[in-house]
């Protein structure tokens, strides 16, 4: 299988990044290939709503988005990582949902076409402050999540799960978060 990992958190060895690199280590153990990709890393302007990726099937500004949107194409499976900032995902991640929307999606007369494919499967890893079951309770984790599914099913690929770690992240994972990494990469 193809991995493409999407780092959408700044800091390598925060919560989400952790548990990135938790599951990159079970996936390559199962002899998967895969791609890494830090958002914080890339050089990624802002959308400037110019709609050339209608046509275009992808973004028009040459920067480094193109390379995602290439690993994007190809991948059997995406594990999106982001932590929760105010109840929604960092910039970065909004700002690469931005860019790739010629990619992801055609305009019809109602609801948006994906252009991407069902056979391609999504998995979503956050992480909150809020402790459970606040967390979702209040909408912090829910809303992080509403906003990277959203992008993921419009897009036309297919849920495959998700890991939410909420409250302390002194230590290590736990190891329930590894099993439920385990499992969704099995």
């Amino acid at each position: 299988m193809n991995i493409l990992a999407i780092s959408g958190g700044p800091h390598k060895q925060g919560a989400t990044g952790r548990m990135l690199e938790y599951g990159l280590k079970i996936a390559k153990e199962k002899g998967h290939q895969v791609q890494f990709v830090s958002l914080y890393e890339k050089n990624i302007g802002y959308c400037r709503g110019c709609e050339a990726c209608k046509d275009a099937k992808r973004c028009v500004i040459q920067d480094d988005i193109q390379e995602i949107t290439d690993q994007l194409k190809a991948c059997d499976l995406v594990i999106l990582a982001a932590p929760v900032y105010w109840a929604n995902v960092p910039a970065a991640v909004k700002n690469m949902f931005d860019r790739l929307k010629g990619v992801a999606m055609e305009d019809t007369a109602t609801f948006p076409k994906g252009r991407l494919s069902k056979n391609q499967t999504y998995i979503l890893f956050t992480a909150c402050n809020t402790p459970a079951p606040f967390s979702a309770v209040c909408g912090q984790s829910t809303g992080a999540l509403r906003a990277m599914k959203e992008f993921f099913k419009t897009s036309g690929m297919t849920y495959g799960g998700k890991c939410v770690w909420t409250g302390s992240k002194k230590g290590d994972l736990p190891k329930k978060l590894e099993k439920k990494i385990e499992k969704l990469l099995g």
